[in-house]
């Protein structure tokens, strides 16, 4: 019998990995009819789309405030249209402020959620766990730890995995990559990822070219890669390079390439390089599963700052990492370089250790080889699994 699912992706990873999870679903029941809010991605799978996902994305404080009355129209226009024909079940993928306020009114009304992405209640609002427990039937994590959280709490959880973990090779190619980018195989490679937003780059490329800088004093040698997600940052970083001028630097636009799905440059460029110069956020785990060595470095501006410390009731998160890699090896497995630490002194000095520790880089590869390992989970099929469980569980409970 055909069963609609209901289903919000709202960022690029998430419409992917929704979109091979729903290709997973399909395949052991393909009665399944998917409609709400996805990308391309889910859009070649088979999703009816009512809003583009791009609808959604929000970059920072101010354009939430922007986009507020467009994010109000849309929320209400799918949460009316599920409320008059209620989904056999509906599907969260992170977006957590629209999904998870969603969730909650759907299962008031009786629909079963499931949510794919956990919040960072580990680091920011702990206190959201029991609104997690009001609006989720179903919780899908990404990170072991997490698991044990929601079971603490008494939410049904599944840990699936990361699906980088997945599409990442556990044995990276370094002569292929530098060959794919240009790069001389000889070279000693400095990858330099700033940021995706126009405010990382503001606050993070002039250090980080600083630090590139004084790097080159001591080694002249060393050849530099910036991968840039759009020509919007890269025009805005050449910017920051013309006052900050660094020889042997190469600024590399994303592209698609055949690692086994569409990948972003940043991938190949972490690849070539020998150690990572990074700003904190989901590129750090990429760079933990290419294995390198890498220094975590971030900066919010004094307003930014205020407005997270107002929002989340806390100055500082409660773990003592920033870095992903850091918090699920639980442990300073590499540096990190926070706000007023993240001086470019700093940052050549440690980006400097590790070119000239090898014994000290092979560990930390060792220790993210592991890390690997535990993250590769098959991802989407172990999404789609979940999803029939609940459907079954609705099934004979009807």
């Amino acid at each position: 019998m055909t069963w609609r699912l209901g289903l919000i992706a709202g960022e690029p990873s998430g419409d992917l990995i929704a979109a091979k999870a729903l290709a997973g679903l399909k395949l052991i029941d393909p009665q399944v009819r998917p409609e709400g809010i996805g990308g391309p991605h889910l859009a070649a799978a088979g999703l009816d789309i009512w809003h583009p996902m791009h609808a959604l994305s929000v970059f920072g404080y101010v354009d939430a405030i922007k986009r507020f009355p467009s994010l109000v129209r849309i929320y209400s226009d799918v949460k009316n249209r599920w409320l008059r024909e209620p989904p056999a079940v509906f599907l969260g993928v992170d977006a957590p402020d629209f999904n998870l306020r969603l969730e909650h009114r759907l299962r008031r009304e009786g629909v079963p959620t499931i949510h794919f992405v956990g919040p960072s209640i580990w680091a920011w609002r702990y206190e959201r766990i029991h609104y997690i427990r009001e609006a989720v039937s179903h919780m899908l994590v990404l990170f072991p730890f997490e698991q044990a959280i929601y079971e603490k709490e008494g939410i049904p959880v599944t840990y699936v995995g990361h699906p980088m973990a997945d599409a990442i090779p556990i044995e990276p190619n370094q002569f292929a990559a530098r060959e794919r980018l240009g790069l001389n195989q000889q070279a000693r490679i400095v990858a330099i990822l700033p940021g995706s937003r126009a405010s990382e780059i503001k606050l993070l490329a002039p250090r980080f070219l600083q630090a590139a800088q004084l790097l080159q004093k001591t080694d002249p040698t060393l050849q530099f890669v910036v991968p840039m997600v759009n020509v919007h940052r890269a025009k805005e970083f050449e910017e920051y390079l013309k006052q900050f001028p660094v020889k042997n630097i190469r600024t590399v636009m994303a592209q698609e390439q055949a690692i086994g799905i569409a990948d972003p440059i940043a991938w190949s460029v972490l690849e070539a390089c020998d150690v990572a110069l990074v700003a904190s956020g989901t590129a750090t785990l990429e760079t933990a599963l290419f294995k390198k060595p890498m220094v975590i470095s971030y900066a919010v501006s004094p307003l930014v700052r205020k407005v997270m410390a107002w929002k989340s009731g806390q100055q500082r998160p409660y773990l003592p990492w920033v870095g992903l890699p850091n918090v699920l090896l639980n442990d300073f497995a590499v540096p990190e370089l926070i706000q007023e630490d993240a001086t470019p002194d700093n940052l050549a000095r440690e980006i400097s250790s590790l070119l000239r520790d090898e014994q000290r880089c092979e560990r930390i590869r060792i220790r993210f080889t592991e890390l690997h390992h535990t993250l590769r989970c098959n991802t989407p099929v172990r999404v789609a699994q979940a999803i029939e469980s609940v459907i079954q569980q609705q099934r004979s409970s009807t």
